[in-house]
């Protein structure tokens, strides 16, 4: 154990030893790639950011149903699985498409109209600029990053804008057919319950009753007297011949009446969904110009490249003298 101690030490000694004796040319290195790198951060164009976060709404939707669930009111903010979906819209091509066309990123960015790789270089500058991430707090960050920090802050919150706007289009389009198709339903049923209603109509225009009618119908039949009793009479032929007609389509229109409240709730529900144009998020805070650089960090990238530069130096030297030895050697 002390022997090896000992020879780390040794090897230590030796290496920094090396280093002094090396230390003109690594000093050379490293100055030229330090003054070098400074040139090159001093040239880099400076990067704003723009911070908006929000918050994903619990539900999206006015419940009809007496057993609406209470974690689902529109009060209430979204948990993970709201936040994960939120991001997946934020980062979807409708919103992508959107900023690109409003704020005219193809030109923005310098990428040439004619390039045949310009959606490929389009979209790796929108996810170097554009970031959206979910914090420890269920919230959702939406980072914008650009050379003008008016225009980071103006797509950020236009960002927050076209949540609403894009997945309401979303939802549309699952509501929508839902709702014609409990539309067809409703009027169906009005025009089923319509039928009903202008046959039984008919039925009572010639003189047919419900069955609590005809039973006092024959009891007047009975205490009738001369000409009334035959006009009775001719009553009673109507109601006999056409009565369990007039029962049976009775019946169906209580039952057809009935159907239509029962379903009145789910066509209602239909409906506030196709309409409805919701906000579906918080907004916590909105985004702000940006008054100071983002990056470049031209401190550290001074200093990485001038260690980096010192090591590379060190071990391109270790390996050029080792090489001598060995054609000494050989």
């Amino acid at each position: 154990m002390v022997e090896e101690k000992n020879e780390l030490n040794t090897e230590r000694q030796n290496l920094l030893v090396y280093i002094w004796k090396r230390r003109k040319v690594l000093f050379l290195i490293s100055g030229s790639a330090g003054v070098l790198s400074l040139i090159v951060a001093l040239l880099m164009t400076p990067i704003f950011r723009s911070t908006a976060i929000v918050f994903p709404a619990a539900t999206s939707t006015v419940s009809f149903s007496e057993q609406r669930n209470a974690k689902a009111a529109a009060m209430d903010f979204g948990e993970e699985e709201q936040a994960e979906q939120l991001v997946q819209i934020l980062s979807s091509s409708r919103i992508r498409d959107k900023v690109v066309n409003e704020f005219d990123l193809m030109n923005h960015y310098d990428i040439d109209p004619n390039d045949e790789n310009k959606y490929y270089k389009l979209l790796k500058r929108y996810n170097e600029h554009f970031l959206f991430v979910r914090t420890r707090y269920g919230s959702i960050q939406i980072d914008v990053l650009d050379r003008d920090p008016e225009l980071a802050a103006a797509m950020a919150n236009k960002i927050v804008d076209l949540i609403d706007t894009v997945k309401n289009q979303m939802v549309l389009e699952r509501t929508w057919p839902a709702y014609e198709i409990n539309k067809r339903k409703k009027e169906q049923l009005e025009k089923e319950r319509d039928d009903l209603t202008h046959r039984l109509d008919t039925l009572s225009a010639m003189g047919v009753m419900s069955l609590d009618g005809r039973t006092e119908l024959f009891q007047a039949y009975v205490n009738a007297n001369g000409g009334d009793k035959a006009e009775i009479k001719q009553i009673i032929d109507v109601n006999i011949k056409y009565g369990s007609t007039f029962d049976a389509l009775d019946f169906s229109l209580k039952e057809k009446i009935t159907q239509l409240e029962l379903f009145k709730n789910s066509y209602d529900q239909a409906e506030s969904d196709a309409y409805s144009v919701f906000n579906h998020k918080f907004v916590v805070e909105k985004a702000v110009v940006a008054d100071k650089k983002d990056k470049p960090k031209r401190l550290i990238i001074v200093l990485l490249s001038t260690i980096g530069a010192f090591v590379f130096g060190l071990f391109a030297l270790l390996i050029k003298d080792r090489l001598n030895e060995l054609q000494k050697i050989s």
